[in-house]
C-alpha cells in the first residue's frame, strides 16, 4: 500500500481496509528505521492513524499542517513524497527529524520547540484570510505542549473568523478526562455522522420558528454546555471561543475521518481532541513511552536500546547534584519537562517526596523566574536545560534573575554541537546570549571532574546567576595539564621555551585541539594549548600570560559574533597588545544535521581542521 503514495491525493482513493492495511505498513517501517536511525519513535506510532484521517480528509498543501515540536510529523513525511529517502532521517544530507519548509511544499512551518504551532496556524489563517486564498490552518498539538504558556496566548488571540483547526493529539495528559460509561457512550455518539445531521436539522427547525425559537435555541446551547462541562469537563476550549469535538479514539481511522469531516465543515476555529496511545502498535514503546520517545537506536525484537555503557556529562551531572544535596537541604532541582535527559532522574528519586525537585512542564520561561523565587527565600534552586531551550527564556535570566543577583544556577546540558537533530536544537547559542548579561560567571567543564568542581563552585563560590555548560555525550580524553588556575589549564607542546602560537579554547574540542598540536609538534612547532574552565569573565592573570604571545587562535564551538573568543580580542587589545588573533568559531549559519564528530569537520574544528588553521597562521 505504501509504495502506491507518492502525494496525500493518493489517499483520498483508498477505503477503509485499504488505509488500516496502510497503517500497519507505515508503523512497521517506522519501528525499522528508527532502530537503526535514532529519533522519536513513540509519538510517531501513536499518531499515525491521526496523520492518515488529517491527509484523507483535508487537502495539504492548500489546507496547511503545523505541527507542534514536529516530532510527531514522520508519518506525514512518508505521505508527501518522501518515502524513498526516508531511509536518510537524521543523517547527514538526509531529510529532516522535523518539518523543514525547504524540504518539501507540505511542510507548512519548521517546528523544533513545542507550544508554538497554534500561533503560527493563526498567523497562517490570518494571512489566507487577507490574501483571499482558500484553506484550512491546521495546527497538531501534542498534551505536554499545553503546560507552555504560549498556547494560551495564542489561544486567547483567536477570532471568529479563523478557519483554524486545533488537533490535540492527548497521548496521556487527559486534559479533558470524560468519566463513567454514560460520557463514553455520549463520547461515541458524538463523533458519529447521525448526531450532526440531527444537530442540523434540530438548529434548522429552530431558526425557521417564529419569536419562540432563538430564545429556544439559546436555552439548548446553554444545557448542552453546562451537560457537557460536567460531563467531559472540556469547556475551557469553548471559553477561548472554540467549537470542542471529541474526545474520539485516534486509532479509529473512521470515527476520525468523520470528525475531521465535521469541523471541516465548521464556521470559525474549530477544536477537536483526539486521544492516542504513544508506541501504538510496538509492545516495548506502549510500556514504556518514556523510554522510546527519541531513542538512538534499539534492539527490535528485544526493545533493548543502544545505551553507552558509561557515564555522560548529564549523568555526572544529575549524581553529583543528588549528592550535594544529602547534606544541603536547601540545593532545589527544576526542570522543564526533561528530567531524564538532564540527569535529574537520580535527584528526583532521593528528594522529590521532600519537595525539592520541580517539573514545571515544556514551560522555561516560568521554571527561570520560579527558580528565581525560590532564590530570593534563600534556597538553591539548579535549573537543569538543554542549551537550545535556555534561549526561549533569555528575558526572564535578565529581569528576574540577573537585575537582583539572584543565585539561580543553570545547568546547561548539549552545550555546542548536538549532532542529528539538526538546526533547531544545536547548542551554540547561549553563550553570545548570556555573556551580555551583568554579573553572569559562565563556567565550562573539560571533563567530569571538572565538572564535579565547577557544580560545587557555582553552588557555594558565586553569588547571583551563574552558568555551568557542558555538551551532550561522554567526556573527551584529555591530557594532564603543565599548568593549572582557577579559571584555566595550559599544556605545553613542543621543546621551545617561547611558542610559535598559543591555542585558547574551552569544553569539548580541548580533545580536539591537543591532537591538533600534538600533530604540529611533531613538525617542529612549539605551541601553548590554554584551556578555559571558567570562560566569563576572562581573568585579569589569564589576559596578562596571553599578553606575551605573538600568535593566537581561539577555537570556540559557539557562535563566533558575541562569542568568548571575540571578548578576548577585546580586552587584548585594551591592553594595547599588537599581535594576530584568529578565530575558528561558528560563522553566520545554521549547523545541519549530521554527526557530531562530522559536524565539528564541517566547522574546521576537527584535529585535521585545526591543525590546517595553525599552519596558516604560522605560514
Amino acid at each position: 500500500m505504501l509504495e502506491r503514495i507518492h502525494s496525500p491525493e493518493d489517499l483520498k482513493q483508498m477505503d477503509i481496509v485499504q488505509l488500516e492495511t496502510l497503517a500497519e505498513e507505515i508503523r512497521n517501517l517506522l519501528i525499522q528505521t528508527i532502530s537503526c536511525n535514532g529519533g522519536h519513535l513513540a509519538s510517531n506510532l501513536g499518531a499515525v492513524e491521526l496523520t492518515l484521517a488529517l491527509h484523507h480528509v483535508f487537502s495539504c498543501p492548500e489546507d496547511q499542517f503545523v505541527w507542534d515540536v514536529g516530532h510527531q510529523s514522520y508519518t506525514h513525511k512518508l505521505l508527501t513524497g518522501r518515502r524513498e529517502l526516508f531511509s536518510t532521517i537524521r543523517r547527514p544530507d538526509g531529510i529532516s527529524g522535523y518539518p523543514k519548509r525547504q524540504e518539501s511544499r507540505f511542510d507548512a512551518f519548521v517546528a523544533g520547540h513545542a507550544s508554538t504551532s497554534i500561533s503560527v496556524a493563526e498567523g497562517v489563517a490570518r494571512a489566507k484570510a487577507l490574501k483571499g486564498e482558500s484553506g484550512w490552518a491546521v495546527a497538531v498539538v501534542g498534551d505536554g505542549a499545553f503546560t507552555g504558556g504560549m498556547i494560551y496566548e495564542a489561544l486567547n488571540n483567536l477570532r471568529s473568523g479563523d478557519r483554524l483547526l486545533i488537533v490535540l493529539n492527548d497521548n496521556g495528559m487527559s486534559i479533558s478526562q470524560n468519566v463513567g460509561a454514560l460520557a463514553e457512550y455520549i463520547s461515541d455518539l458524538r463523533v458519529k455522522p447521525e448526531y450532526f445531521q440531527a444537530k442540523d436539522r434540530v438548529r434548522a427547525l429552530l431558526e425557521r420558528l417564529p419569536l419562540a425559537g432563538k430564545p429556544v435555541q439559546r436555552l439548548m446551547s446553554s444545557v448542552k454546555r453546562v451537560a457537557r462541562q460536567y460531563l467531559y469537563h472540556s469547556n475551557l476550549f469553548e471559553y477561548f471561543g472554540l467549537s470542542y469535538l471529541g474526545p474520539v479514539n485516534g486509532h479509529n481511522l473512521r470515527q476520525l475521518m468523520d470528525v475531521l469531516s465535521r469541523a471541516k465543515e465548521t464556521t470559525g476555529p474549530v477544536f477537536v481532541h483526539v486521544r492516542t496511545v504513544k508506541g501504538k502498535g510496538y509492545a516495548y514503546a506502549e510500556n514504556s513511552p518514556q523510554a522510546f520517545h527519541g531513542v538512538s537506536g534499539f534492539d527490535i525484537a528485544t526493545g533493548n536500546p543502544e545505551v553507552a555503557p558509561y557515564d555522560s556529562f548529564s549523568t555526572v551531572f544529575g549524581k553529583e547534584l543528588a549528592r550535594l544535596a544529602e547534606t544541603d537541604r536547601s540545593i532545589c532541582a527544576v526542570t522543564a519537562a526533561m528530567e531524564t535527559g538532564t540527569g535529574l532522574q537520580y535527584f528526583s528519586s532521593q528528594f522529590q517526596r521532600e519537595g525539592r525537585f520541580f517539573d514545571v512542564g515544556i514551560a522555561e520561561p516560568h521554571a527561570v523566574t520560579f527558580a528565581a523565587g525560590l532564590a530570593a527565600n534563600g534556597m538553591r534552586p539548579v535549573f537543569a536545560v538543554y542549551s537550545t531551550f535556555l534561549q526561549r527564556a533569555i528575558d526572564q535570566v535578565i529581569h528576574d534573575c540577573a537585575i537582583e543577583k539572584q543565585h539561580v544556577v543553570f545547568a546547561i546540558d548539549r552545550a555546542g554541537v548536538v549532532g542529528d537533530d539538526g538546526e533547531t536544537h544545536q547548542g551554540v547559542f547561549d553563550v553570545s546570549l548570556l555573556t551580555p548579561i551583568p554579573g553572569m560567571v559562565i563556567y565550562s567543564p573539560g571533563n567530569f571532574s571538572e565538572l564535579r568542581e565547577c557544580l560545587y563552585r557555582a553552588l557555594y563560590q558565586q553569588q547571583g546567576p551563574v552558568a555551568l555548560r557542558y555538551p551532550r555525550g561522554t567526556q573527551p580524553n584529555l591530557r594532564e595539564p603543565q599548568y593549572r588556575e582557577n579559571g584555566y589549564t595550559c599544556t605545553v607542546f613542543g621543546k621551545r621555551a617561547q611558542p610559535d602560537a598559543v591555542l585558547v579554547t574551552y569544553g569539548r574540542v580541548g580533545e580536539n585541539c591537543e591532537k591538533a598540536c600534538e600533530a604540529l609538534s611533531q613538525e617542529g612547532y612549539t605551541l601553548y594549548l590554554v584551556r578555559l574552565i571558567c570562560i566569563h569573565p576572562l581573568e585579569d592573570l589569564l589576559l596578562e600570560r596571553l599578553e606575551g604571545a605573538r600568535r593566537i587562535l581561539f577555537v570556540e564551538e559557539g557562535m563566533r559574533t558575541g562569542g568568548i573568543g571575540q571578548q578576548l580580542h577585546c580586552a587584548l587589545r585594551d591592553r594595547a597588545w599588537n599581535g594576530r588573533l584568529d578565530i575558528l568559531a561558528v560563522g553566520d549559519m545554521f549547523i545541519p544535521q549530521n554527526t557530531i564528530p562530522g559536524a565539528l569537520a564541517q566547522l574546521g574544528m576537527d584535529a585535521d581542521g585545526i591543525a590546517a588553521q595553525l599552519r596558516r597562521m604560522m605560514g
